[in-house]
C-alpha cells in the first residue's frame, strides 16, 4: 500500500487544477478552427498513444472480461459526449463561466446517488444542492441572454459526467486506471474514425477531417490530448498520496484558475451576477464535499471512503 505523502498529493492536485483549464483554454482557441470530430479523434488518439507504451513498460494488465468491457464501452461513449459538449460550450461561453457551471456536478452526483442508488441524503446536503443550483442559474443567466440554449451545454456536461462517474465506480475496483484509460482511448478511436473518414464532409460538417491544417493548429490539437491525459493521471496520482479529505476540496481551485487563464488568453471576466453565482456554487459544492467526507468518517473506515472518491477520479 502506498504511504501517504500529503504535500506531494496536494502538489499533484494543484497540477490538475492548472492543467485541466489550460486544456479547456486550448480547446476554446480551436473551437472555431477545427471540426469537433477531428478535435475529439486527435484528443483520444493522443491518450491511447501516451498510455499504451506506459502499460507495455510497466507490465500493467488491460485485458477485461465481457462485463467490464461493456461498462467501459458505455463509459467511453459518455466521455466522448462530455468532452464534445464542453468544447461546444467553450465556443460560446467564457472559460470561467463554463467551468463554474460544470461544477454543478457534485449536486448531480448527490441526487443520482439518492434517487438511482438509494443512498441516504440528509436535509442539509439536499438544501446545499438547491442553493448551489440557484448559484449556477446566476452564472447561466447572463450567458443565456447572450447566446441562448448553448449556455445550457455545461449543465449537460455535468449530468453526463455524473453518470460517467457512476459507471466508473462500478468497474474501478476491478480495473487499473491507466489500463482503463488506454482501452477507452482505443475504443474512442474505433468509434469515431469510421464516421469521420467514411461520411462525406458535406453531410456532417462537424465530422470533417482537414489534413491541411497549419502546423500551429496541429500543435494545439496535440496539446489538448496531452493536457487531458496528464490531468487524469495527476488527479489519480494525487489520491494515491493524500487522503481525499485533503485534496478533494482543492478541485474548486480550478474555477479561479480558469478565471485567470480566461482573462489572460481571451480577456474574459465574469460579470457581477455570474461572480456571485460562482461564489455560491463554490461554497455549496465545498459544503457538500466536506459533509460527504464527514459522513464517510462516521459510517465507513477511512480507506473505504478514500477509495470511493478515488474511483471518481479514475
Amino acid at each position: 500500500m502506498t504511504q501517504d505523502r500529503p504535500t506531494l498529493g496536494i502538489a499533484l492536485m494543484l497540477g490538475f487544477c492548472i492543467i485541466a483549464p489550460l486544456g479547456d483554454a486550448v480547446a476554446k482557441l480551436l473551437s472555431d478552427k477545427v471540426a469537433l470530430g477531428q478535435l475529439l479523434l486527435v484528443r483520444f488518439g493522443i491518450q491511447a498513444l501516451v498510455l499504451i507504451p506506459i502499460i507495455a513498460l510497466t507490465g500493467r494488465v488491460w485485458r477485461m472480461n465481457n462485463r467490464i468491457l461493456g461498462y467501459t464501452f458505455l463509459r467511453t461513449i459518455m466521455h466522448i459526449l462530455g468532452i464534445g459538449m464542453m468544447v461546444s460550450a467553450l465556443y460560446y461561453l467564457p472559460l470561467a463561466d463554463a467551468v463554474a457551471i460544470v461544477f454543478v456536478m457534485p449536486f448531480c452526483m448527490l441526487l443520482l446517488g439518492h434517487y438511482v442508488l438509494g443512498e441516504e441524503v440528509g436535509i442539509r446536503r439536499m438544501l446545499a444542492c438547491v442553493v448551489g443550483f440557484l448559484g449556477t442559474l446566476l452564472v447561466i443567466q447572463p450567458s443565456f441572454q447572450e447566446v441562448g440554449w448553448p449556455a445550457l451545454l455545461p449543465l449537460g456536461v455535468a449530468i453526463n459526467f455524473s453518470l460517467f462517474m457512476l459507471v466508473t465506480r462500478k468497474i474501478a475496483k476491478e480495473t487499473d486506471p491507466i489500463g482503463l484509460q488506454a482501452v477507452s482511448g482505443v475504443m474512442a478511436i474505433a468509434l469515431m474514425a469510421p464516421a469521420i473518414f467514411l461520411i462525406p464532409d458535406t453531410a456532417i460538417p462537424a465530422l470533417a477531417w482537414d489534413t491541411a491544417l497549419p502546423a500551429y493548429t496541429w500543435s494545439l490539437l496535440t496539446a489538448i490530448g496531452l493536457f487531458g491525459t496528464l490531468a487524469h493521471l495527476l488527479m489519480t496520482w494525487s489520491l494515491r498520496y493524500a487522503p481525499s479529505a485533503t485534496v478533494a476540496p482543492m478541485q474548486y481551485l480550478e474555477i479561479p484558475i480558469a478565471t485567470v487563464i480566461g482573462f489572460a488568453v481571451f480577456g474574459d471576466l465574469p460579470n457581477m451576477l455570474a461572480s456571485v453565482g460562482i461564489a455560491i456554487t463554490m461554497a455549496s459544492g465545498l459544503y457538500i464535499v466536506l459533509r460527504e467526507q464527514a459522513m464517510s468518517r462516521h459510517t465507513a473506515p477511512a480507506p473505504a471512503a478514500r477509495g470511493a472518491v478515488q474511483t471518481a477520479a479514475e
